[in-house]
C-alpha cells in the first residue's frame, strides 16, 4: 500500500542499479510513486521513467537551486512536459534560502515560483513546493495565488504555518527526518494535522529514515515513516499507509486500474 509521493529516481545515486531497483519495488509493497523534476533535463528523465514503469508518475518544473542560466521563457517547455499523460503536477518548485543567498538569486527564485504556481493553476495541476528557510516568502506567494493547490514537501515549518496551509486546502508531506531523535517541529504538526492532508515521501535518494539514516533511500522505506506517524496518532502502520495511499491518489488525480 506504499505511495511515495516524492522520489528522484533519475538521480545519479541510482545509476548503478536503477532498473533492477525500480523493477523490484512493487514486490516490496510499493504501489505508486511520483518522480518530480528539478529542471528541464530531469523533468524529461522523470517522464521517461514513468513511461517505463506503470506505478511511476512524474512532475515537471524548476527547483530553486536549478535556476542558473534559466529564463522564464523556459516555462513554455515545462507547460509542454506537463501535457504528458503521466505528468501529475508542476514541481519541484519553490524557494531555498539556505543555498540561494544573494538578493538577486532570491528575487529570481521568487519570480520563478510565482510564475510556476500560476502555470499550475492554468493547467489545473497541483504544485509540489520546496521550502527551505523561506517560510514567510513561500506563504506570501501561496497567498497571492488563492486558487492554487499543492503540497509542501518535506514539511519543516511551524504548526502555525501548517494551519495556514491546511486552511487554504493544501497538503503537507513528510520524509524520513520525522524518525530522527532530534525532530522537533514535525511531531507537533503531525499530532495536529487532519489525516486527509497527510502524505509520505522519501525524497530519495536523500532523507533515509532511522535506522538507515545516511544511506541511500528508496520507496520501500516508507513504512518506517508510517510507523512514526502511527505512534503519534494512535493508529497502526497499515492504517497510515492506507490513508496516505488514498490521499496521494486523490491529490494527484491518479486512478488505478
Amino acid at each position: 500500500m506504499i505511495f511515495d509521493t516524492h522520489a528522484h529516481y533519475y538521480d545519479s545515486a541510482f545509476d548503478p542499479d536503477r532498473d533492477a531497483l525500480l523493477s523490484a519495488l512493487p514486490e516490496k509493497g510499493v504501489r505508486l510513486a511520483v518522480c518530480p523534476g528539478c529542471d528541464l533535463d530531469s523533468s524529461r528523465a522523470s517522464l521517461a521513467l514513468a513511461e517505463r514503469y506503470d506505478y511511476l508518475y512524474a512532475a515537471a518544473g524548476f527547483h530553486p537551486e536549478n535556476l542558473e542560466g534559466a529564463a522564464l521563457a523556459a516555462l513554455d517547455q515545462v507547460r509542454e512536459l506537463c501535457a504528458h499523460p503521466k505528468a501529475v503536477a508542476v514541481g519541484e518548485i519553490g524557494l531555498d534560502y539556505y543555498w540561494v543567498r544573494t538578493p538577486e538569486g532570491r528575487a529570481n527564485a521568487r519570480d520563478f515560483f510565482d510564475a510556476q504556481l500560476s502555470l499550475a493553476q492554468q493547467l489545473d495541476l497541483p504544485a509540489i513546493v520546496h521550502d527551505r528557510d523561506a517560510h514567510k516568502d513561500c506563504l506570501d506567494i501561496v497567498r497571492a495565488h488563492p486558487d492554487s493547490r499543492g503540497v509542501f514537501h518535506c514539511y519543516s515549518g511551524s504548526l502555525e504555518d501548517a494551519r495556514v496551509l491546511v486552511d487554504r486546502g493544501w497538503m503537507l508531506s513528510f520524509t524520513g527526518n520525522i524518525t530522527f531523535k532530534n525532530a522537533r517541529r514535525a511531531p507537533e504538526v503531525l499530532r495536529w494535522l487532519p489525516l486527509d492532508r497527510l502524505m509520505l515521501e522519501t525524497d530519495a535518494p536523500y532523507m533515509a529514515p532511522e535506522p538507515h539514516r545516511g544511506e541511500r533511500c528508496d520507496s520501500s522505506l516508507i513504512p518506517l515513516m508510517a510507523a512514526t506517524v502511527a505512534q503519534l496518532r494512535g493508529l497502526t502502520t497499515e492504517e497510515v499507509l492506507e490513508i496516505t495511499l488514498e490521499n496521494g491518489k486523490r491529490f494527484f488525480n491518479i486512478k488505478e486500474g
